[in-house]
């Protein structure tokens, strides 16, 4: 995989800057130079195949949407004939949000996440919409706002989540194909790359 050579819509100009609330493994971390460009290190982290920290990585330099639309198509990836429809209505409500980001859909992607339960990409999908901005708390009380980097942790969840819910043992060749997807995103596309056959 080498097609991480940019990453347009990642505003912020260093990887350290990026990782400062993210947790990485050590064999990340020792990757991890002050100056590092966002896209270097994740094709570091690529070639490296420490797959679950470039996930991490991207889905906290992603900003906000594209991360949560990230988490949708992998999430979209297990969804199945035999779903639950509490798990299809989260990923729809993700889904919603990315295409409408309004606060009644941030709203409704949260309650939707909930009644998915956690268990699956949809909810963390939904999770990413609803941490994305606003309040995480009711609508009525007093605002507590999310903390800047819960989004890009939900979106995490859902990717990785979706690499290893089916097949597990073709896992490392389904996070490849997920990075591209969120490779293509963060340089404007639309995260719909084919899969090698």
């Amino acid at each position: 995989m080498t097609s991480a050579v940019s990453l347009r819509k990642v505003t912020m100009p260093t990887a350290a800057q990026i990782c400062r609330d993210i947790q990485l493994e050590p064999d990340a971390l020792r990757c991890l130079a002050d100056d590092l460009a966002p896209a270097a290190f994740l094709r570091n982290l690529i070639e490296l195949k420490l797959f679950p920290d470039a996930v991490r990585f991207l889905a906290r330099a992603l900003p906000k949407r594209e991360a949560t639309w990230w988490a949708c198509i992998s999430a979209r990836s297990v969804v199945g004939p035999e779903t639950k429809p509490e798990v299809v209505k989260a990923l729809e409500a993700a889904e919603l949000w990315v295409f409408k980001p309004t606060e009644p859909n941030r709203r409704l992607a949260n309650s939707a996440a909930h009644e998915a339960s956690f268990e699956n990409p949809a909810a963390w999908a939904a999770m990413a919409a609803f941490w994305s901005d606003g309040s995480m708390a009711p609508e009525n009380a007093p605002a507590v706002p999310p903390a800047d980097n819960l989004t890009g942790k939900a979106a995490a969840g859902a990717v990785m989540l979706a690499a290893v819910l089916t097949l597990p043992e073709k896992s490392q060749e389904k996070y490849q194909f997920f990075l591209e997807q969120g490779i293509d995103i963060a340089n404007g596309g639309n995260g719909r790359v084919w899969q090698a056959a």
